[in-house]
């Protein structure tokens, strides 16, 4: 980092120039040193407390018996203030990846509750292939809910997309929501740039929300506006993903969302989704 050139940069002019020239230099190059891990807190700790880490060190203010005694004491000092600058900034930086490695695990966490809850085992109809719900290895599937994934049928009209999606509707219809997430998560994603990947993610959302999964809904249904602005469910997506966090107990978060969604969507909050706005408001108690 910079501070640590300017660090190397001090100890090649301590070496290089007159003890006379160091003592007139001293004062200035500490207070940039300070100024600069001051700037750095700042970046690293935006909004905190504005308290200076000062170095826990004390200055010499004893009577000097000659001016080469008033210089070493100088570059003594600043020698020591720089070292404990480096210090403060090693603390630093051990929080700052300590913050990071706290935030990969919560990340590695949310991935792992995202993961599927349910696998797929194909069986035949009519020529199709049905999703089935399986837990744990040990455990044997419910044969009635075997023989109702297996009675749904996905189409066959040609479009793979299209197909995939009316599929996983299809499951989320008839209440089996796990195997609707497995569904609708693989054909947002096989077929992304399909207007139907819209559909499928928007639906993922609200098949989770069936599920009593809302932090998961609100994943799916952020991404969807997020990264398909201009598909055709974006909107939905903002009115669902409003409903999730009020289930999670952040209606201020909720009624904002509804808010970008009236802004960026305003003839669809005013029109096809003005009743569910309206809900949506009246949930989040929004002003």
């Amino acid at each position: 980092m910079k501070i640590f050139g300017t660090t190397i940069l001090l100890a090649s002019v301590l070496i290089s120039n007159p003890v006379s020239a160091q003592d007139s230099n001293t004062d200035k190059r500490v207070e940039r040193l300070e100024q600069e891990m001051r700037a750095i807190q700042r970046k690293v700790f935006p909004g905190g407390s504005t308290r200076y880490f000062e170095p826990e060190i004390t200055d010499n203010t004893g009577p000097a018996s000659s001016g080469t005694t008033n210089t070493t004491s100088a570059v003594t000092d600043l020698i020591a203030r720089v070292d404990a600058l480096e210090s403060s900034l090693a603390n630093i930086t051990g929080r700052v990846e300590e913050n990071g490695f706290r935030l990969k695990k919560i990340e590695d966490q949310l991935a792992a509750s995202a993961a599927p809850v349910a696998g797929t085992t194909s069986s035949s109809t009519s020529g199709s292939t049905a999703a089935t719900s399986t837990n744990a290895p040990e455990v044997e599937p419910d044969p009635k809910r075997v023989a109702g994934v297996a009675a749904i049928v996905m189409p066959n009209t040609g479009d793979a997309a299209e197909d995939a999606y009316i599929y996983g509707y299809r499951l989320w219809e008839a209440k089996f929501y796990p195997e609707a997430q497995v569904q609708l998560k693989k054909a947002a994603e096989e077929h992304s740039g399909h207007r139907r990947a819209s559909f499928a993610q928007n639906l993922l959302g609200r098949a989770y929300l069936d599920d009593g999964k809302p932090a998961l809904a609100s994943v799916a249904l952020y991404e969807n506006y997020q990264k398909r602005p201009r598909g055709e469910r974006a909107p939905d997506s903002l009115y669902f993903l409003s409903t999730a966090l009020v289930q999670l107990g952040k209606k201020d978060d909720a009624c904002r969302v509804l808010a970008e969604m009236q802004d960026v969507y305003p003839d669809v909050a005013s029109g096809r989704l003005a009743s569910r706005v309206a809900s949506g408001k009246a949930a989040a108690n929004c002003k």
